[in-house]
């Protein structure tokens, strides 16, 4: 494999461009000293409409939620420290979560036994017609290379957002979530972390390997998938759907990660970009079997009253991502990029 390429740097990416009011309003608090600028307020939006008119999917409520997220993880160059736990930032962050939270359950909730929606996703359509089929079987080079770029959102804190669970199990459950993290983590080797494998696949794809750096190319309907994440890792009362979302992860990994591998091979790409998927093939399937019988059936051994919760975190994963495919896919096929910006 060839060396990998650092997935962070000690200098963070600048704001995003804003894609509307409230995105707006909190890119130009954040260049301010916390309490020193106005916010999008907890139940209006600038100029005083109502929060509710806001698209709860949409680019200007989902980069808002982002990069209040954002503060949580590596942070943006010029903007504050202390932002992190503002109270009025942490208000404006509550309002837009609600939003989006109450539209998920709205819209993504179709199971509440975490078996039946679980076993939903371990038998996969005999004609898949999901991006990893799509680049396996006719992707072109420019193709693979803008959704590793909305991918590199999430890859490039791989697992981060799940840790935040480990301290709302326990016992079997503890052990066993945090025997997968320390495995994404790179099992104690720096080189093996998963954020740097994708670092290093981005480099070979003759991508920016820089935390965040698509983050103005990337879609709304990435930035939600990722938001979920984030979401459900930061609220203790969401931790079944956490645990719910995270099996989501693991079980539909592995072979999406085989096609993607087979994808990789077939455009050309080198080592260190098939390796990546190659290397999730067999942790994941392993993976699998991990967070389905140590941690959710001891969760729910000792929190039966979080059942619906895991069905739901599987349920909005499901829809998320499949929102996300139709769309990529859309565009691809009418012969356009992907990107906002496009490579």
């Amino acid at each position: 494999m060839s060396d990998t390429h650092p997935a962070t740097t000690t200098r963070p990416m600048p704001l995003p461009t804003a894609r509307g009011e409230v995105s707006g309003a909190l890119v130009d608090a954040l260049v301010h000293e916390p309490g020193g600028a106005t916010l999008p307020g907890g139940a209006t939006l600038p100029g005083g409409r109502p929060l509710r008119a806001a698209d709860p999917y949409g680019d200007d409520l989902q980069l808002a939620l982002y990069v209040c997220y954002e503060l949580h993880y590596q942070g943006f160059s010029g903007v504050d420290d202390a932002w992190e736990w503002d109270p009025e930032l942490l208000r404006t962050r509550q309002a837009l979560e609600r939003r989006f939270l109450d539209a998920l359950r709205s819209d993504a909730t179709t199971h509440d036994d975490p078996d039946a929606a679980v076993s939903g996703l371990l038998v996969e359509p005999a004609d898949g017609t999901g991006v990893s089929h799509f680049l396996r079987d006719e992707g072109e080079l420019w193709q693979m290379r803008e959704y590793i770029a909305h991918r590199s959102l999430y890859q490039l804190k791989e697992a981060d957002p799940h840790v935040w669970v480990l301290p709302r199990l326990r016992g079997r459950a503890k052990a066993a979530m945090a025997a997968v993290e320390y495995d994404e983590f790179g099992a104690g080797h720096g080189d093996r972390v998963h954020a740097e494998l994708f670092a290093a696949l981005m480099a070979d794809l003759g991508l920016d390997p820089m935390y965040n750096h698509y983050l103005d190319a990337t879609s709304a309907r990435m930035l939600a998938v990722v938001n979920m994440m984030s979401l459900l890792g930061l609220h203790r009362a969401l931790r079944g759907a956490l645990v719910g979302h995270f099996a989501t992860v693991e079980i539909t990994s592995s072979p999406a990660s085989d096609r993607l591998a087979q994808a990789l091979r077939r455009l050309g790409a080198g080592e260190a970009a098939v390796f990546f998927y190659t290397e999730h093939v067999e942790a994941d399937a392993v993976h699998e079997q991990v967070v389905r019988h140590g941690v959710i059936d001891d969760l729910l051994k000792h929190e039966p009253g979080l059942a619906a919760d895991v069905a739901f975190g599987v349920d909005a994963t499901v829809f998320l991502e499949d929102r996300f495919a139709d769309e990529i896919l859309d565009t691809w096929r009418k012969g356009r990029s992907s990107l906002r910006v496009p490579l």
